[in-house]
C-alpha cells in the first residue's frame, strides 16, 4: 500500500518518499501484551508506541518532501520489529510534529451518534466528550477515535474522522463549514479531564 500511495504522488513530480517507522528510529515500540480473562497474550509482533523521533520526517518536510510513514516500528529493547496500528502512530506522529490537523481516512462518514440504531454523525465533539463515548464504540472505531483523543491532547488543534470513500471528502471537511465527518477539538475550558 506504501508503495502504491508513494507512486501514486510521485505522478504529480517526485516528492514523496517512502519510509516505516523504523527507518531513522522515528517510531520506537515495546511487545503489546493484552491481558485476556485475566491472563497476558502473545499475540505476536504488535507493539505500543513508546517514542517518536521526529527529525527524518522534519528534514524531509523542510525538503518540501511528503513522507509516506508505514506502521512498523523498532523495538525499544529486544531487537524487534513490531507492527502497531497505523491510527495510533499517524496521532502519535501527528502530536509530536506539532500539526495543525489530524485527518483520518475511514470507510464509514464519521463517529455515529447512536449506532447501530442510527446513522445520525456526530459532527463535532470534545475530547472529554469523546473519552466518555470510547467505552461504548464498535472496535474497529476504537483505535481511530482514540488517535483523534490523543492528538488533540497531544496539542493538535483538530482531529477528523472522514469518508475516504468520498470523492475530494479532505477538500470538503476543510473548506465547508458543515464539513462531512466528525471533529474531535480540546477540551473547552470547564470540561471534565
Amino acid at each position: 500500500m506504501q508503495r502504491e500511495l508513494v507512486g501514486l504522488l510521485n505522478q504529480h513530480g517526485p516528492l514523496a518518499v517512502g519510509l516505516t517507522g523504523e527507518d531513522a528510529h522515528t517510531i520506537t515500540a515495546t511487545r503489546h501484551t493484552p491481558e485476556i480473562d485475566g491472563e497476558l497474550v502473545d499475540i505476536g509482533r504488535v507493539g505500543e508506541i513508546t517514542e517518536i523521533d521526529t527529525g527524518a520526517i522534519e528534514a524531509l518536510l523542510a525538503d518540501g518532501r511528503i513522507p509516506v510513514v508505514s506502521s512498523i516500528a523498532r523495538s525499544q529493547d529486544d531487537g524487534h520489529v513490531y507492527n502497531v496500528n497505523a491510527d495510533t502512530a499517524a496521532a502519535a506522529l501527528a502530536a509530536a510534529l506539532g500539526a495543525e490537523t489530524l485527518m483520518v481516512l475511514t470507510d464509514v462518514e464519521g463517529l455515529y451518534e447512536d449506532w447501530p440504531d442510527s446513522d445520525e454523525v456526530i459532527s463535532r465533539l470534545t475530547a472529554a466528550q469523546l473519552e466518555k463515548l470510547l467505552p461504548e464504540l464498535s472496535s474497529g472505531m476504537v483505535p481511530k477515535m482514540e488517535g483523534c483523543l490523543h492528538a488533540v491532547r497531544g496539542g493538535v488543534s483538530t482531529a477528523r474522522v472522514i469518508d475516504g470513500r468520498v470523492q475530494h471528502s479532505i477538500l470538503l471537511e476543510i473548506f465547508t463549514d458543515e464539513g462531512i465527518g466528525t471533529m474531535v477539538v480540546p477540551d473547552e475550558e470547564g470540561d471534565a479531564v
